[in-house]
């Protein structure tokens, strides 16, 4: 089956022999028992260390393998929040391995397939607001600005949040949907008055000079989830269970490697390892999903709805699997 128009997906497959194949074929989960393949998106940004480190060092490929499960994994290279739901929702991909807390609500209230498998991150001080404007200080000096970020994202949300304190309104200004790194470069070109960046971004902008507007702490939880089709966790728990073990190695990886862990980051996204290490310090990277996450994620669906994001109430406890 092809992939959705709308979205362009990279794919790389790595087998779990240990084999590099290259794919531009997108594969739709069959109802059979037996899975051969598994695909996840794979997003670096904004410092998806556990993402990094598992594709470098083969993380879920080498798990399977050891349980004899000849599986390949698959990457779709998926940065907008939107085109991952629906990529889900369409069998595109199997697990989403890093999705913002707007979009699995807003996937939801729009009655797709979407359940929480367990947690990624959460980093809210590493969501940022930057202008190049030193006079822009507060919400009110947005007002008739135009602001470039992704839509439907904690970003997003962050940019809601933040005008509402103020009494406006996303009608307040002029929000253009960009990619992280498109609304950075277009900060970078004037072409906008402020960007909403995160993780390496952010601090490039930062190390620039660029005027900080504000960053999330008190404006979102920045919760990032791990999500799956309800339907493709009931037909393949057993591949799931040793995805999610695979996933406690990631973390055990970056807990006992540190160091290394920092150069292969650094080295991924061409960024000094001193810069690495100072991102790091914002991010919760544990893959248990606590009360306060779950309280997290209500108060998101809460606020799409009090802010018209979504139209109908979202009940975040049934989303989760466990």
């Amino acid at each position: 089956m092809k992939l959705s128009k709308s979205i362009k997906i990279k794919l790389t497959s790595v087998l779990a022999t240990g084999v590099l194949m290259i794919s531009m074929v997108g594969c739709t989960t069959t109802k059979e028992a037996s899975l051969d393949k598994l695909v996840i998106t794979h997003v670096t940004s904004p410092l998806n260390v556990p993402s990094i480190i598992q594709k470098n060092k083969n993380v879920f490929a080498n798990e399977f393998s050891e349980n004899g499960k000849d599986i390949a994994i698959e990457y779709a290279e998926i940065t907008s929040g939107a085109d991952q739901t629906q990529a889900l929702a369409s069998g595109d991909v199997d697990i989403l391995y890093a999705v913002g807390g707007t979009s699995v609500v807003s996937a939801a209230a729009n009655g797709a397939d979407i359940k929480i498998l367990n947690m990624y991150s959460r980093s809210p001080e590493a969501f940022c607001m930057y202008s190049l404007d030193e006079n822009i200080k507060s919400a009110q000096d947005l007002k008739g600005k135009t602001i470039a970020g992704p839509v439907g994202t904690n970003l997003h949300q962050l940019l809601i949040a933040y005008l509402e304190k103020a009494g406006m309104t996303i009608d307040d200004v002029n929000y253009v949907n960009m990619s992280i790194a498109d609304a950075k470069a277009a900060l970078d070109g004037k072409s906008v008055d402020a960007a909403l960046v995160a993780g390496p971004t952010a601090y490039k902008a930062e190390q620039q000079g660029y005027n900080l507007v504000t960053n999330g702490k008190g404006l979102t939880d920045a919760v990032i989830a791990v999500a799956v089709r309800e339907d493709f966790y009931n037909e393949h728990k057993e591949e799931v269970e040793l995805f999610m073990k695979a996933q406690e190695n990631v973390n055990k990886y970056m807990n006992e490697n540190y160091d290394e862990t920092m150069e292969i980051v650094s080295k991924e996204l061409d960024l000094d390892k001193s810069a690495v290490e100072e991102m790091y310090k914002q991010y919760d990277f544990s893959i248990e999903t606590t009360d306060a996450d779950r309280k997290a994620f209500q108060n998101v669906a809460d606020f799409m709805l009090k802010t018209g994001m979504i139209e109908e109430e979202v009940k975040t406890n049934e989303l989760f699997i466990k």
